[in-house]
């Protein structure tokens, strides 16, 4: 490429960017004198000096278009340019000077790579390749060792290779990787024929006639690519090189472009007709934005990074100029505008590659056709290439109805959509008005879209990929790429919605019957699938505004839900859904589940089984929609116990439930499992507990601690461990003689070694001993393996014994991760005296860490509450822990006084440990 050719260049460091003559002229005037055993280093500190003063004017031009790096990535690539030249023109005119070189020693410089590109960020690599005509000779050699040394000693990450133009196309032919970064090779100095030579025999005897092999070698490259990042558009922590929709999926596209068709621009695809110009300003403004976004993680790291790390997505959004408003903070704003150009990036490339694979594609053979029966189309769509297009645009777009029925022949025909198709489809989304929305058959077609074909979660992604879901229902487009920053959810708002209908389709389709059993009987005795679908359509709906989101939701509903054509009565059963669509997810995994009143309050909210129904098949699917690791088998326990003991209360009365019954019950259980024990002892145990210890625990637990509570000494604390495969965790189970702080005491050993709750029980027996049980899991949410639990149980030991003080022991292994600190939890306590007959219900809703739940039980204990129960519920960096409590007298904590001390206690324990950990 000449000089001329080369990327406009931005302002700062004109000097050593733009000008390389008077660059020369002063790298010579500082040489001028240097001993010659000095010359290399005397260039490299010239050449620092220079990049230094460059640098900061760089960064401060792009602080002043923070969400545009065109110009900047331009800027480091000259400045790249200008560094390599000049180091060209040292090691050839002072370090090894040629009097009269022969045709075989010659050498040229190119760039390669997205260096070839010019596209730099501020830490990529400088990826060169040193071109010679034949066999490399000594004089090469030299000058490449010592261009090499030098750019090192400037702190430069350099890829190298030299190479012969014969080297380069048989390598090429061997290597994709190898053949695409030839593809982008940029001549920077030495001999300029040399390189034309090079770009000649490369389009002449490797590009030309390969291209359907180099089309398919990067689409396969681009499906490992992500298969690699996860597969999905909206992960949590996206990388913006690598991931779906990001610069590597713009370049691919670039790549095909130019071995095709030999552009040197993406604007040319413009003229070849690969894009429209509408298309390609939205290329260009994503391809603006991600690059900004990367220089902007390479600055901030001071490193190459392209991971957009939690801690990272809040400095970049601040650095663009992206602020809380509206209820939601400037990271949330701008993780949702990255995610916009993602899946815009999505939606080009898929249009570029799949005109390409068209116009490339081998027809099938005769056979093959004839055997593989198609339904056909109906006008005016027709079969184009076994994908679904528009014969006559007039006709398709004088019925805005067939922006919906050409997605019902996709998915009655099993086809997918041409590129053609979906491009007339994005470009007159103005057709899509009120009149459309109002329409009845349209209301048919789309609910169709959702209940007849049994692959709902294809058509509502590319919809929603297009923009036509949020034309349709202008109520879903606030949250189109909406993200929520708080590490649970794994997806944006829209995408989690897709995912909750998926798990909703497979469950029709009998795909979960193994995994949800529950789920699937209630939809074999049938439900209503009408307002089940649309219900997970709309449950979200409301996100991303100051409001409580179910609640918004709900009103919104009350406004589509007829427009889809739902009777008065189903869509009250959507809005009432969409309202309570938390409740029955929060009242299994934040409530005591044994407390008959949990049970009694929540059958008075449901009111009638088709409502608990339809209610626990959205939890489920709400609840594994969240992400791919959220749903386990505790979480499937409580809801199966709840709509279990609620179905009965509906069934057969409130009173059906009740702690009289539970713990006749019990006790009769457990007569049965100690058969083989004395009466008397028998007699002894059943009668040594209260009635909360009957209800709280199963017949196997009540079996363990009577083993452990047989001739147990007051000094002595007894442990058992063991898998519980109902709680997805492992049960320690802990008998000794009861006193106060005890909770307290076994929190603190088991978040010593490092086990994270998820839930627990303590009880006090008649005759004075504790029985305390808590469900454990390690570190990555899983049962402890068998061969942990040895050690597992020493660490608890030495703790209980006091032989390890957790209060001190904690401060090393409290902290909070890096990424994690910028996610903010406001803490709230509420105290509930109605929730329960005869506890006090406090809720702590706050940040997690490994030594909250310590802090807090100290904080009761030292304030004379009694903890009968406590159960955790955790949202990613969230924790929910719901206590059970009593005071010093067995009494509930009615005298508001009290609750108010008894928070302010609480919260300078959420405080002093939050400080502890590092997170003021």
């Amino acid at each position: 490429m000449s000089d001329s050719a080369r990327p406009a260049p931005a302002e700062p460091g004109a000097h050593l960017l733009f000008d390389l003559p008077a660059l020369t002229a002063r790298l010579d005037a500082s040489l001028r004198d240097a001993d010659a055993r000095n010359i290399r280093a005397e260039t490299v500190r010239f050449l620092a000096a220079e990049r230094e003063a460059a640098l900061p004017r760089i960064i401060a031009d792009f602080g002043t278009h923070p969400r545009r790096a065109g110009e900047t990535v331009a800027a480091y690539a000259a400045m790249t340019d200008g560094l390599v030249r000049a180091v060209f023109h040292v090691a050839t005119t002072r370090l090894h000077p040629l009097q009269a070189p022969t045709a075989a020693e010659g050498i040229s410089v190119l760039a390669v790579g997205g260096y070839g590109r010019a596209e730099m960020a501020p830490f990529s690599d400088v990826d060169l390749l040193f071109l010679t005509p034949w066999k490399i000779t000594p004089w090469a050699e030299s000058v490449i060792e010592s261009m090499l040394y030098m750019l090192w000693d400037l702190k430069l990450k350099v890829g190298h290779s030299s190479r012969t133009v014969e080297d380069c196309i048989r390598l090429g032919r061997e290597d994709i990787t190898i053949r695409t970064a030839l593809l982008e090779n940029r001549y920077l100095d030495g001999d300029a024929a040399l390189a034309e030579r090079l770009n000649q025999t490369l389009r002449n005897d490797l590009f030309k006639g390969t291209g359907p092999e180099f089309i398919e070698a990067k689409l396969a490259e681009r499906s490992e690519r992500h298969r690699r990042q996860g597969g999905q558009r909206y992960v949590l922590e996206p990388n913006v090189k690598e991931g779906k929709g990001g610069l590597r999926d713009l370049q691919t596209l670039y790549w095909i472009a130019k071995y095709l068709h030999g552009v040197n621009d993406t604007a040319d695809l413009v003229g070849l007709g690969v894009f429209t110009a509408e298309e390609y300003a939205v290329f260009q403004e994503a391809e603006d934005f991600l690059w900004a976004v990367r220089c902007h993680l390479h600055l901030i790291a001071n490193r190459a990074s392209d991971q957009l790390s939690f801690d990272a997505q809040v400095e970049v959004a601040r650095r663009m100029g992206f602020a809380d408003a509206a209820g939601r903070r400037g990271v949330e704003v701008f993780m949702q505008h990255y995610f916009r150009h993602a899946t815009r990036v999505g939606e080009l490339t898929r249009v570029f590659l799949t005109v390409l694979e068209a116009q490339h594609a081998k027809p099938a053979p005769v056979l093959k056709r004839l055997f593989r029966r198609k339904k056909p189309l109906k006008a005016p769509f027709f079969d184009d290439i076994s994908r679904v297009n528009v014969a006559d645009t007039r006709a398709f777009l004088a019925d805005p109805l067939n922006f919906l029925r050409i997605f019902e022949e996709a998915l009655r025909t099993n086809m997918l959509l041409h590129p053609d198709a979906m491009r007339l489809i994005a470009a007159n989304l103005d057709r899509i008005d009120d009149r459309l929305r109002e329409d009845r058959e349209a209301a048919h077609v789309f609910l169709d879209l959702l209940l007849k074909h049994g692959n709902p979660e294809r058509v509502l992604r590319r919809m929603n990929e297009l923009g036509l879901l949020a034309a349709y229902i202008p109520e879903f487009e606030p949250i189109v790429a909406m993200m929520q920053f708080n590490m649970y959810h794994s997806y944006t708002v829209d995408e989690h919605t897709i995912q909750c209908i998926s798990t909703l389709a497979q469950i029709e389709r009998r795909e979960l019957n193994e995994e949800l059993p529950l789920s699937s009987h209630i939809l074999d005795e049938g439900v209503n699938r009408r307002v089940l679908y649309v219900a997970l359509l709309l449950h979200d709906i409301g996100k991303g505004r100051p409001e409580d989101h179910s609640i918004l939701g709900a009103q919104i509903a009350r406004k589509v839900a007829p427009r889809l054509g739902l009777s008065p009565e189903d869509c009250e059963t959507v809005e009432w859904l969409i309202r309570h669509h938390l409740l029955m997810s929060d009242v299994a995994q934040k409530r005591d589940l044994s407390d008959p009143r949990t049970i009694r309050d929540f059958a008075k909210q449901v009111k009638t089984r088709k409502r608990l129904d339809l209610l626990t098949v959205l939890t489920v699917c709400d609840i594994r929609g969240v992400g791919p690791n959220v749903w386990n088998n505790w979480k499937a326990t409580l809801l199966r116990r709840l709509y279990s003991d609620t179905t009965r209360a509906l069934e057969h009365g409130l009173e059906a439930v009740n702690r009289e019954q539970r713990s006749d019950a019990a006790k009769k259980a457990l007569r049965e499992a100690l058969s083989g024990w004395d009466a008397r002892d028998i007699r002894a145990e059943l009668g040594r507990h209260y009635d909360p210890y009957w209800q709280g625990l199963t017949t196997g637990t009540h079996a363990i601690f009577a083993e452990m509570l047989r001739g147990l000494g007051d000094d002595e604390i007894r442990i058992d461990l063991d898998p519980d495969l109902d709680h997805d965790a492992t049960r320690a189970a802990f008998a000794l003689s009861d006193h106060p702080g005890i909770f307290s005491r076994l929190a603190g050993a088991l978040a010593l070694v490092g086990a994270n709750v998820v839930d627990a029980r303590t009880y006090t027996s008649k005759d004075g001993y504790a029985t305390a049980v808590f469900w454990v899991q390690d570190s990555e949410g899983h049962p402890y393996e068998a061969t942990k639990l040895p050690r597992l149980r020493g660490m608890i030991e030495k703790t209980l014994k006091g032989e390890v003080v957790a209060r001190d022991a904690l401060k090393d292994r409290d902290k909070i991760k890096k990424r994690e600190r910028e996610f903010r939890f406001p803490t709230h306590i509420t105290f509930d005296n109605e929730g329960s007959d005869i506890y006090t219900i406090v809720e702590v809703d706050t940040r997690d860490r490994p030594g909250l739940l310590y802090d807090l039980t100290r904080a009761l204990a030292s304030s004379n509450i009694y903890i009968a129960s406590a159960v955790i519920a955790t949202y990613g960096a969230q924790v929910v822990d719901t206590f059970y409590v009593k005071d010093m007298f067995g009494l509930k904590l009615h005298s508001g006084q009290r609750q108010e001390s008894l928070e302010k206690r609480l919260r300078d324990a959420i405080i002093r440990g939050a400080e502890r950990a590092g997170q003021a």
